[in-house]
C-alpha cells in the first residue's frame, strides 16, 4: 500500500492553517476575553465545567444529546486529534484518511510513528472515503500485516469545500464499523453551509453514536484562528469512558489546556447568543458569495472545481492547463503552489499538503484574502448588501480571474493546430 510521503520535494511535514474569515473580531467576544484576561488560575485539563456544559448545549441543539462526561476541550483541534490518535492507534494500529484531507490530520499520526493510508473519495465530493475503496484498503493493509483501527473523515470538508451526501456517509459508516474501525468526525465546518436550506448535513455520530468521536475546532465558525480552542464529543459507552480517561491523560502529559480567557470566549460562543449567531450567518453569506464568484472564475479558465458548499475555500484542479503550466516550469503541486502564490499575492497551498498526489495540479484557494487588505475593508464587506460590488473585492476577483485567464490563454497558445 502507498502511504503519504512524496518524493522529489521530500515529505510534506506541515500544512497550511485553517482558512480564516478575514474579519475583525466580534466585539462581544473581545469583551468576554478581556474580562477574563486577569484570571491567573489555569484551566483544568480537558476543560472547566462551564465550557463543557456549553459544548453539551451546542451538540444537543444539533441532535446529538451530550453530557459533560463525554466532552473534552483542548487548545485547538490538532491537540485533540493527537491525543485521540495516541489513545486509539498508538499501540501499533494504522490510520485511514480520505484523499485529499485536511492538512493537519496526517502529521499527528506521523508524530506517533503510525502509518497513514489514504482512501479515494467519490467524484461528487471529498471528506468521506468511497465505501468500496475503504473496504479494499482495509483488506490490503491487513494482508500486508497492518492493523487499521482509526478512520478520520469530515462531512463538511477542508479542502474540497463539499458536503457528503447522507447516503454515501451511511454506506461508509456501515463499512467502517463493520470492519471494527473507530471514526473521528471532523465537524469544524458544519456551521458554514452556503445553502443551509438546500444542503442536508448529517453527523456520523447520529448513525453510530457508539463508534464515532466528533471533533470541532471553534475557528471554523465561532472564534478567530488565533484563539485556539476545540471540543470533542466521545461515545457514551464504557469504551468511550476509557477513551475519555486516556485522552485526558495524554492532554495532561502535553500540558494542553485552553487558556482561561480563550475558554471564557469559547464558552460564550458555544452558547450561541444572538450576536454570535448573527455574525456567523452574515459571515457565511459573505464567503458563500465570494466563493461562488471565485468558482466561476476557475471554471471559466478551463480548470475543474466542485461547487463549494461549505467553508471559506475551494479546491481547484488545474490539470486541464498542464501543458501551459509545464511551459512555465510547473510540473507538480509544489511548483503550482509557488507560481500561484507569487502571482496572486496570497497563499495557494498545493494539493500535496492535503495528501493528494504530488503530480496532480490541485490547489486550495481561500476566500478570506479576497475581502480586502485592511480591517476596514473587510468590515465593509460584512456590512454591504452587495459585497461583490465593492471596489477592493472587485479588484481581488479581477486579479484572480486575470491570473487564471493568463494560464488558459497560454494553454490555448500551446494547443497543436487542428
Amino acid at each position: 500500500m502507498r502511504r503519504t510521503d512524496h518524493e522529489g520535494h521530500g515529505p510534506v511535514r506541515y500544512g497550511p492553517p485553517l482558512p480564516g474569515d478575514g474579519l475583525p473580531v466580534l466585539p462581544e467576544l473581545t469583551a468576554v476575553l478581556a474580562a477574563a484576561a486577569r484570571r491567573t488560575d489555569a484551566q483544568p485539563v480537558g476543560g472547566a465545567p462551564a465550557l463543557l456544559e456549553a459544548a453539551c448545549g451546542y451538540w444537543t441543539r444539533r441532535g446529538l444529546p451530550t453530557v459533560p462526561d463525554q466532552v473534552v476541550a483542548g487548545p485547538g483541534a490538532p491537540a485533540l486529534l493527537l491525543a485521540l490518535t495516541a489513545a486509539l492507534a498508538g499501540d501499533g494500529a494504522d490510520v485511514l484518511v480520505p484523499r485529499p484531507c485536511a492538512a493537519w490530520w496526517a502529521p499527528y499520526a506521523r508524530i506517533l510513528g503510525r502509518p497513514v493510508f489514504h482512501v479515494p473519495t467519490s467524484a461528487e465530493g471529498g471528506g468521506v472515503p468511497d465505501p468500496y475503496a475503504l473496504l479494499e484498503t482495509v483488506r490490503r493493509v491487513r494482508a500486508e500485516g497492518g492493523d487499521p483501527r482509526l478512520l478520520v473523515l469530515s462531512v463538511a470538508d477542508d479542502p474540497t469545500a463539499t458536503v457528503a451526501a447522507p447516503e454515501l456517509l451511511l454506506e461508509t459508516v456501515e463499512a467502517a464499523t463493520a470492519e471494527g474501525l473507530h471514526l473521528v468526525s471532523d465537524e469544524t465546518w458544519r456551521d458554514t453551509l452556503h445553502h443551509p436550506h438546500d444542503t442536508v448535513l448529517l453527523s456520523p455520530a447520529e448513525m453510530r453514536p457508539d463508534r464515532v468521536t466528533v471533533v470541532t475546532d471553534l475557528a471554523g465558525s465561532l472564534l478567530p484562528p488565533g484563539w485556539p480552542a476545540a471540543v470533542a464529543r466521545l461515545p457514551a459507552t464504557e469504551p468511550g469512558a476509557h477513551l475519555h480517561a486516556r485522552v485526558l491523560d495524554i492532554l495532561t502529559a502535553l500540558g494542553a489546556r485552553v487558556a482561561a480567557p480563550v475558554a471564557a470566549a469559547a464558552g460564550y460562543a458555544l452558547d450561541e447568543p444572538p450576536p454570535v449567531t448573527e455574525r456567523r450567518e452574515a459571515t457565511v453569506r459573505l464567503h458563500a458569495r465570494v466563493a461562488a464568484a471565485a468558482h466561476a472564475a476557475v471554471v471559466a479558465a478551463g480548470a475543474l472545481v466542485r461547487p463549494p458548499q461549505a467553508g471559506r475555500h475551494l479546491y481547484a484542479d488545474l490539470g486541464p492547463l498542464r501543458e501551459s503550466l509545464a511551459a512555465q516550469g510547473v510540473g507538480d503541486a509544489q511548483e503550482l503552489e509557488d507560481l500561484l502564490t507569487a502571482r496572486l499575492g496570497m497563499p495557494a497551498p498545493g494539493g500535496h499538503r492535503f495528501g493528494d498526489d504530488l503530480g496532480a495540479l490541485r490547489v486550495r484557494i481561500a476566500t478570506g484574502p479576497l475581502l480586502g487588505g485592511t480591517d476596514e475593508e473587510r468590515a465593509e464587506c460584512l456590512m454591504s448588501p452587495v459585497p461583490l460590488e465593492l471596489p477592493h473585492v472587485q479588484r481581488a476577483l479581477i486579479s484572480l480571474t486575470s491570473v487564471l485567464d493568463d494560464l488558459r490563454d497560454e494553454a490555448q497558445r500551446w494547443e497543436p493546430p487542428r
